[in-house]
């Protein structure tokens, strides 16, 4: 299965525009029940933008997730009442720290914006000289220490901060570089497997040390566990994104951990102003999109959506598995994006069409369809994005594009 930092690096040279209007597809049953009342104005087509199915999976380039009825409905609900800010935060920190085994909680602007405010609540506690302070880390520490195959572009939300980044490789390692200047150990956790300190293992060095632990598992949902698993386990400080699987405001994420973290964290975030995170703002009615969406998302019936994931997934495949030259994989990404995954391959002897022929055929078409690579002579896909019946769209126009490119 490709990885999901190549994934991100290729996606960056999709285009995101095209002439294609819209899916083409009726909506109807389940479908209907989702999608809100036809707008007096169709921006979509107004402004000369492509929507498409989503078979490629939770992407910022692809505007991540769709939100629920049920979260829109609490968006559009809040957008007619004045409240305050602070109050909301409260409120809908205190149930999200109750659902995630949390001390406490908040709303950011996104997994990023969690990892600024939460290292910045690290670095300057309550006291409000060293906020207004920030980036500037006179008089207080400045380094966190990161496992080296943990040290990837994610790395520079922290460092947002003023902090400067130790490489680690051994638990050894990390003992030595401790000194008076460590202010946090970061751990991201879609790297896990690639590095030589587990979980357990780093947040028992920031025990013996006192010093706090932060993890990035940012779309590392499902299962939905991992919103408690690390809460549990000891780390201080937890961020993750809204707008993923859990399908909140794609402009939201979580920051949890530590009472006394959280409270810092936010003297730098919104309302406040004269700090590092005052363009972080989330409004209410994101703040209370994202406790609904994860509201719903922790009452879900997770394994009937993982065998529904299933049956899609093998419905494509026996659908494409009909074309001679066709070949189909099916596997699980370990850690992000954990939802089955379809890689469709062909033998270009007797189909003579190029990954990128194939991507941008979908792209283009009608309904417009957006998958990821699986190599020179292969595409992948998800399912866990698709609305109802859409992988029928999607596994008939593949199907399709395979057999005109037969030789």
């Amino acid at each position: 299965m490709i990885s999901r930092r190549k994934l991100l690096k290729r996606l960056g040279t999709l285009p995101l525009i095209g002439g294609v209007m819209g899916s083409g597809i009726p909506l109807s049953g389940a479908m209907a029940n989702e999608a809100m009342a036809a707008p007096k104005r169709d921006l979509v087509k107004e402004l000369g933008m492509r929507s498409f199915i989503n078979a490629a999976g939770t992407y910022t380039a692809m505007t991540a997730s769709l939100m629920p009825k049920e979260v829109m409905e609490a968006i559009n609900f809040s957008s007619d009442h004045y409240i305050m800010l602070d109050e909301v935060q409260d409120k809908v920190g205190e149930k999200i720290a109750a659902i995630c085994h949390a001390e406490a909680a908040t709303v950011t602007a996104g997994c990023w914006s969690a990892m600024v405010l939460g290292t910045a609540g690290v670095l300057t506690g309550k006291d409000r000289e060293k906020i207004r302070q920030l980036p500037n880390l006179e008089g207080m520490k400045s380094e966190v220490i990161v496992q080296k195959s943990h040290n990837v572009g994610y790395v520079h939300a922290i460092t947002n901060t003023g902090v400067s980044v130790v490489e680690v490789e051994t638990a050894a390692d990390v003992d030595r570089a401790v000194n008076d200047k460590t202010a946090m150990l970061w751990f991201l956790n879609y790297q896990a497997p690639a590095g030589k300190i587990t979980h357990e293992e780093w947040v028992a060095l920031g025990k013996k040390h006192k010093i706090p632990t932060m993890i990035d598992m940012a779309a590392d949902v499902p299962p939905v566990e991992n919103l408690w698993k690390y809460n549990d386990m000891g780390f201080d400080l937890v961020c993750v994104s809204g707008g993923k699987a859990i399908r909140g405001p794609q402009s939201a994420g979580i920051l949890m951990g530590r009472k006394d973290l959280i409270e810092a964290a936010r003297l730098s975030a919104p309302p406040r102003g004269g700090t590092i995170g005052r363009g972080m703002k989330v409004n209410k009615e994101e703040i209370l999109g994202m406790y609904v969406a994860l509201d719903e998302y922790v009452k879900k019936d997770h394994a009937k959506e993982w065998k529904e994931w299933e049956d899609k997934v093998a419905y494509v495949a026996a659908e494409v598995e009909k074309i001679s030259g066709v070949s189909t994989e099916v596997s699980v990404p370990p850690i992000a994006n954990h939802t089955p995954y379809l890689k469709i391959s062909w033998d270009p002897a007797i189909i003579q069409l190029t990954r990128q022929q194939m991507q941008e055929k979908l792209r283009m078409g009608q309904p417009s369809i957006e998958v990821i690579s699986g190599g020179d002579h292969a595409i992948s896909m998800t399912v866990f994005m698709l609305r109802p019946k859409e992988e029928k769209i999607v596994a008939k126009r593949i199907a399709e594009e395979l057999q005109i490119a037969k030789v």
